[in-house]
C-alpha cells in the first residue's frame, strides 16, 4: 500500500512563477480553475499544493513550472495526480514506480498524464451538461439570481474588502449597531406589525428603519446590520459591483443586496473573533450562535466564508435545501461541488433533515471519486408571523472533508460507521446498483432485461 501523502507547501514557487510571467493572481486562478482566495492561501503557505492543483500548474505552464521545479519533478507530480485519482479503480501506483516512469519513459508518462487530463475534462463537461439539462438552456439564458449565485461561488464566498471593513466597524461600534445607526447616520429604528408580509423597510427621506415585530431577535439584528452595511460600505459595495462583470441590471441590483447581506453577517460575526471561537468550540454551531447572537443558519453560512488569505478556517461546504429538494443556497470551499439546478442526490442526509425540524443529523459520506466528507444537517422552520400564512420549512447542511474531522464536533463517533455512497446528481453519478437512482447517467448504454426486474428497471455500462 502507498505510504502517507506528503503535504507540499510551495507558495514561494507559485509566486516566483507569477512574477516571471508578470500575471495577476486572478489570471493564474482562472487558468488553474480555482478561486483567488484559494490561490492566495497557497502562495502564503496556508494551504498545500494538492495533486489536482499541481497537475493544473504542470499542464498550464509546462515550461515555466518545469524551469522552477525541474521538468522531471513536474512530470512526476502530474503523473502522480493521474495515478492517484480515486475515481479510477486500481489506478494508484507507488512513488518509486512513478519516478522510474518519469525518468526512463517520459513520453509514456506524458501520454498517461494527457489521457488523464482528457478524462477529467470529460467529467467536467458531463457536469456542465447536467447543469444545462436541469436549467433547460445554456449559459446565455442564466437568470439574474443564477448569475449572482455563480459570481459569489467564483469569489470563494469571501469578499475581503467588505469583510475587513465590517470587522473594523464592529470593533469601532462595540457591536451596538442601533446606536451607530442613530448616532452617526441619524436613522431611527422602530418596530412595525405587518403580519410578516414585510420584514424591513427603510425610508431614506425620514431616516427611519422599520423592522417587523414578529421576527426572531437574531433576524431583526441581521436586518439592522444590513441597513448599517448599506450606509457605511456604500462605496466598497459599488466598487465591487462595478468590477463584477455581471451582464444584467437586475443581477447588479441583486448583487448589491447580496453584498450588504454578506457585510451584515461579517458585522454580527467579525472574522477573527468568529474564526477563533469556531476553532475553540470545534465548529459547534449551537454554541457559536449563542455566543454571537445569531441564528443557526447564519452561523453555518458564516463558517463557509472563512477564507481570508493567511488566516483561513478549515474548508467547509454549506447548502440549504427546501421541501422540494431544491438547493436554494450553496457554497463549497472543499472539493465537493453541487448541482447548480436542483436534482441533488437523495442519499444526502440534508433531505431527511427537512422532514425532522430542530434535530441534528450527521453523516459520513463518500463521493464516486473516493473523497470522503463528514457533515451535519438540521431542519429549520421560519415562522410566518400569521396563522393565515404557512411557515417556511427547509434544512441546512454543513460539512468538511474527512481529513479535517478532528476539528468538526459532528464527526465524533462517525469513524466506525461505513460511509454512505452519495453523488452530485444522477445524470453524472457512475454508481451502479443504487436503489435511489432517478435516471441513468448521461452517455451510458442501457441494459434492459424484459424478463427480470430489480428496484431500478435497467442496468448501464
Amino acid at each position: 500500500m502507498p505510504g502517507p501523502r506528503r503535504r507540499l507547501f510551495a507558495g514561494h514557487e507559485v509566486r516566483r512563477l507569477r512574477a516571471r510571467l508578470g500575471v495577476s493572481q486572478a489570471e493564474v486562478a482562472t487558468e488553474l480553475g480555482i478561486s483567488v482566495p484559494y490561490l492566495s492561501q497557497i502562495e502564503t503557505n496556508d494551504r498545500p499544493l494538492t495533486p489536482p492543483v499541481m497537475l493544473a500548474l504542470a499542464r498550464a505552464y509546462p515550461d515555466q513550472w518545469g524551469a522552477l521545479t525541474g521538468i522531471d519533478e513536474a512530470l512526476l507530480v502530474a503523473a502522480a495526480a493521474a495515478a492517484d485519482d480515486p475515481g479510477i479503480a486500481d489506478a494508484r501506483l507507488g512513488e518509486d514506480m512513478l519516478r522510474r516512469a518519469a525518468e526512463q519513459q517520459p513520453e509514456l508518462a506524458r501520454r498517461m498524464v494527457a489521457i488523464h487530463a482528457a478524462y477529467r475534462r470529460s467529467q467536467e463537461q458531463l457536469r456542465l451538461l447536467d447543469d444545462t439539462v436541469e436549467a433547460g438552456a445554456g449559459d446565455a439564458a442564466r437568470l439574474p439570481w443564477e448569475e449572482v449565485r455563480d459570481w459569489f461561488h467564483t469569489q470563494g464566498n469571501y469578499i475581503d474588502s467588505l469583510d475587513r471593513q465590517a470587522e473594523a466597524l464592529a470593533d469601532e461600534s462595540g457591536r451596538d449597531l442601533i446606536a451607530r445607526l442613530e448616532g452617526v447616520h441619524g436613522v431611527a429604528v422602530e418596530t412595525t406589525d405587518t403580519g410578516g408580509t414585510e420584514l424591513r423597510r427603510y425610508d431614506p427621506a425620514d431616516r427611519r428603519l422599520a423592522i417587523d415585530r414578529t421576527l426572531p431577535p437574531e433576524s431583526a439584528a441581521f436586518l439592522i446590520a444590513h441597513q448599517l452595511a448599506q450606509l457605511e460600505m456604500r462605496e466598497a459595495i459599488a466598487e465591487t459591483i462595478a468590477g463584477s462583470g455581471l451582464r444584467f441590471e437586475a443581477s447588479r441590483q441583486l448583487l448589491a443586496i447580496g453584498l450588504a447581506n454578506y457585510a451584515a453577517g461579517a458585522l454580527l460575526m467579525p472574522y477573527t473573533a468568529f474564526r477563533d471561537a469556531a476553532r475553540a468550540l470545534r465548529h459547534d454551531v449551537d454554541r457559536l450562535r449563542q455566543a454571537f447572537g445569531v441564528s443557526f443558519e447564519q452561523a453555518c453560512h458564516r463558517l463557509s466564508t472563512l477564507q481570508r488569505p493567511g488566516a483561513a478556517g478549515i474548508p467547509m461546504f454549506f447548502l440549504r435545501v427546501d421541501m422540494a429538494g431544491n438547493i436554494t443556497k450553496r457554497h463549497s470551499a472543499t472539493r465537493l461541488q453541487f448541482a447548480r439546478f436542483g436534482g441533488a442526490c437523495p442519499l444526502w442526509v440534508v433531505h431527511e433533515a427537512v422532514a425532522i425540524p430542530d434535530r441534528i443529523l450527521v453523516q459520513r459520506a463518500e463521493m464516486p471519486d473516493g473523497t470522503r466528507y463528514v457533515s451535519m444537517a438540521k431542519g429549520l422552520v421560519k415562522p410566518s408571523g400569521s396563522y393565515t400564512r404557512a411557515p417556511r420549512r427547509y434544512a441546512v447542511a454543513l460539512g468538511c472533508e474527512e481529513s479535517d474531522a478532528a476539528d468538526f464536533i459532528y464527526a465524533d463517533g462517525l469513524e466506525s460507521q461505513p460511509p454512505t455512497p452519495i453523488g452530485i446528481s444522477c445524470r453524472i453519478c457512475p454508481r451502479p446498483g443504487c436503489d435511489q437512482r432517478a435516471f441513468p447517467p448521461a452517455g451510458t448504454a442501457l441494459d434492459i432485461d424484459p424478463d427480470a426486474r430489480a428496484v431500478v428497471p435497467y442496468r448501464f455500462g
